[in-house]
């Protein structure tokens, strides 16, 4: 079983709408998914009342109970594929593991996805992301 974590810097946001949106698509695959924050600004905070929202507009499960984690060095040992969000989440992985994980670590797409926190746009994120996972499922299947 290959296992896969989303990672984003707070882990409210993009990270798991990765995840859940991933489970979706994934549902007859044998993965483990999961998704952490490279910070521990969030540490604790439910997922974004704005990624629940689209979640639910578009009919993905998810956790209501999922609470933000920072990312360890044991789940960087873990995990198959840490995947950062955006080219700032992947240089703070490559950080955080200390050069130890490198080939573990992959940005989500060219142009990764921007935060929804801060452009408010949580359709687009919806977008990216879905198209995303889409690619990342072919990438690993």
């Amino acid at each position: 079983m290959r296992k896969i974590c989303f990672v984003c810097l707070g882990n409210i946001c993009r990270s798991p709408m990765a995840e859940f949106m991933m489970r979706e698509l994934a549902s007859d695959k044998e993965l483990e998914i999961a998704s952490r924050a490279t910070s521990g600004w969030e540490h604790g905070n439910p997922i974004h009342h704005g990624t629940q929202k689209i979640l639910k507009k578009y009919k993905i499960a998810y956790n209501s109970s999922k609470y933000s984690q920072q990312i360890s060095l044991e789940d960087f040992a873990y995990f198959d594929y840490i995947i950062g969000m955006d080219k700032t989440n992947v240089d703070d992985l490559k950080q955080l593991s200390m050069g130890q994980f490198n080939q573990k670590i992959f940005l989500f797409n060219d142009d990764g996805v921007p935060d929804p926190y801060y452009t408010g746009d949580f359709e687009e994120t919806y977008t990216l992301v879905k198209k995303g996972c889409q690619n990342w499922l072919e990438k690993i299947n």
